[in-house]
């Protein structure tokens, strides 16, 4: 078994004061950190993703060019490549050796699949060349980006766990059913005591 971890999207614009805060967000950052530290041979690869959107279009869509946003799929500007809202939160300490995946370049980009590593490799085949089978799932936001990692991570035949007291999403509501569809679709849900 080569068990990896997916660090999804804590971001300065995701985490509080940012153009999209998720109420908790900082608290997951400084969590994982903390996980990392204290179980340092946990994970054979860990991959964080980032929204890195582009500064000079919509996104196809994804940022709301007229109007108001509708919050579930127009959305603020935010994460602009370049720019600090895109940065990691500050409490985020990652391995040296993470893979950085960026997703959302010209199109919404929600999973972490519809990113790629500073290489251009996608992340369905670093999977595979990293001969990863077991994926635990971290990050922001539930109802959003974990929800697409996770289903996207399911198709691709990985063992998933989501750590539920490593993620904080948009409202309560959506966020529970999101963890309800994950669960439904397959995911183990679990906390980060089961991180050994």
């Amino acid at each position: 078994m080569t068990r990896a971890l997916f660090i999804i999207d804590v971001q300065n614009d995701f985490t509080e004061g940012g153009a999209l805060a998720v109420a908790g967000g900082g608290a997951v950052a400084s969590a994982v950190t903390e996980l990392l530290a204290a179980h340092p041979n946990a994970y054979d690869v860990v991959f964080a993703s980032r929204d890195w959107h582009d500064a000079d279009s919509d996104n196809a869509g994804h940022f709301a060019a007229a109007g108001e946003p509708d919050f579930s799929t127009t959305w603020p500007v935010h994460c602009v490549a370049g720019t600090p809202g895109a940065d990691y939160h500050a409490a985020l300490l990652l391995p040296e050796e993470t893979i950085h995946i960026r997703k959302g370049q010209g199109s919404p980009g929600y999973s972490i699949f519809d990113g790629v590593s500073e290489g251009g490799d996608k992340t369905g085949e670093l999977l595979i060349a990293n001969g990863v089978t077991d994926v635990d799932v971290v990050g922001l936001a539930t109802d959003y980006c974990v929800r697409a990692s996770v289903v996207d991570a399911l198709e691709h035949g990985q063992h998933v766990r989501v750590l539920t007291d490593l993620v904080a999403g948009v409202t309560a509501e959506t966020s529970e059913a999101a963890l309800a569809e994950m669960a439904h679709l397959g995911a183990a849900l679990a906390t980060s005591d089961v991180v050994e």
